[in-house]
């Protein structure tokens, strides 16, 4: 029996062979697309894709890879949960993730300032013309980047000054993944001047896709759940290695600061082995329990300026170092870091929830503000970065438990309600700012009534 025509010229049957074989074809090329983002997270990557003749062809893998930190994260999650062994903690995740927000906050502010002096050196200076196009330009960038980055990494722990912004990625008293994104908000900053001999060589566009990739692959190297590599233990930085530099134990001080390679500290005589029958402390030699993100960006600073104001060379040696003594210090006069109990706050269910909740959305807002900034006022993106510095502030401190916090977040909720009010948001449509007025309307309402004690809510609070 004929089949019944479609618009009087193709069968039906031709036609749902067709959308079936798009339909796959469709699912082939995201299964593709998330193979290859995986692959990125290790620097499985090929040349010929990653390679662009121009800095602006660049994509942002680093930021588009946020996606594949939360899978990492779960993975991480659900194998500790089948070893037995305790998960995240809702408080200290969140602060590592708000140093990222923050960190990337700035990037949106700087729009790649930092990058200007290799462009400059590159565009008048350079030595010889290395085609964009050929794989050797690839490799060579590769391995230039990481060998930079030793040095950054070296240069953030022995030099007081630098070690500073470098001790909030230190700061957390846990290892896994997340802790990977707690990052500096002036990292970049610090370390620029390092990759600049590179100018003279490497071509910028190369330059900026290796330092993303290098960056990716440092961050799955963050967990407890991989416990050897075997045979690549010898060249690759792993997990294995990562957990020795993280360490406050005296023995993992100064010790591994290899990015993708652990060669170079094999090189420079900084490479330490996990010793099995020595439990690794992590977190910072002298803590700062807290998990307010802007206080962990600042604190350490604030101490070095104090130092630098007695000591002048202080700032530009190690953090353990006292006048006539080594540069770094020595061994017998640091402090011997033995099993600690973690800071942890207990808060009642509902706050947990609530700020998971307002965490999500300040991370929802930050895509928006990411997605829009180069269209953006720099005066509009730079207000935009206080208030999630400012949102992320004030979960810190819900966290902390501290005094005024219920106050904090009062405004900080009043703000966001006034902004909505009074500016356009174009781009975003109207039933999701009237909804989220209505949210942060209730929001606020609640902690009017927490700071005038009329709810008589209390967060109870013990260490864990």
């Amino acid at each position: 029996m004929v089949n019944l025509l479609h618009n009087g010229s193709e069968p039906v049957t031709s036609l749902k062979k067709k959308e079936h074989m798009m339909e796959t074809f469709g699912l082939m090329k995201e299964l593709g697309s998330f193979l290859k983002g995986v692959g990125r997270m290790f620097y499985v990557v090929d040349p010929q894709e990653t390679s662009f003749g121009d800095s602006k062809d660049v994509p942002e893998y680093f930021r588009n890879a946020w996606p594949y930190f939360l899978l990492f994260m779960l993975m991480e999650n659900i194998i500790l949960w089948i070893d037995r062994k305790p998960i995240y903690r809702l408080n200290d995740t969140v602060t590592s993730l708000s140093h990222g927000l923050i960190q990337h906050s700035g990037k949106l502010l700087f729009r790649g300032a930092e990058s200007c002096a290799y462009f400059y050196i590159y565009e008048r200076f350079r030595l010889i013309n290395l085609p964009w196009e050929l794989p050797i330009t690839w490799y060579l960038a590769a391995i230039g980047v990481d060998f930079c980055y030793y040095w950054v990494h070296r240069a953030c722990h022995e030099v007081h000054i630098l070690w500073a912004q470098h001790q909030v990625h230190h700061s957390s008293e846990e290892f896994n993944i997340a802790v990977g994104l707690r990052q500096s908000v002036l990292q970049g900053w610090c370390g620029f001047i390092f990759y600049l001999p590179l100018a003279f060589v490497i071509p910028p566009a190369h330059f900026i896709t290796h330092q993303q990739f290098n960056l990716l692959y440092q961050v799955w190297i963050h967990t407890e759940t991989v416990t050897t590599l075997g045979p690549l233990e010898y060249i690759f930085n792993t997990p294995q290695h990562h957990r020795v530099h993280h360490g406050s134990n005296i023995y993992c001080l100064d010790k591994n600061y290899g990015g993708v390679l652990i060669v170079w500290d094999r090189l420079f005589g900084t490479f330490a082995r996990e010793k099995k029958d020595e439990e690794i402390i992590y977190g910072l030699v002298y803590n700062q329990p807290s998990f307010n993100p802007l206080h962990l960006q600042t604190f350490y600073t604030e101490y070095v300026m104090g130092k630098f104001h007695k000591m002048k060379a202080a700032i530009f040696f190690g953090p353990s170092w006292e006048p006539g003594k080594p540069r770094l210090g020595l061994d017998e006069d640091k402090v011997k870091v033995t099993a600690r109990e973690k800071y942890n706050v207990k808060l009642p269910f509902w706050c947990n929830a609530y700020l998971l909740v307002h965490f999500c959305v300040v991370v929802y807002g930050f895509q928006e503000l990411a997605a829009r900034h180069m269209g953006l006022n720099p005066l509009t993106v730079f207000g935009f970065v206080i208030y999630i510095i400012v949102s992320l502030t004030a979960i810190g401190m819900l966290f902390d438990n501290r005094p005024l916090a219920c106050v904090f977040e009062l405004l900080r909720c009043m703000l966001l309600v006034t902004a909505i009010q009074r500016m356009t948001f174009d781009g975003i449509h109207n039933s999701v700012l009237l909804a989220t007025e209505a949210f942060f309307t209730l929001s606020g309402l609640f902690w009017f009534l927490q700071s005038v004690k009329v709810l008589q809510i209390t967060l109870k609070t013990k260490k864990d």
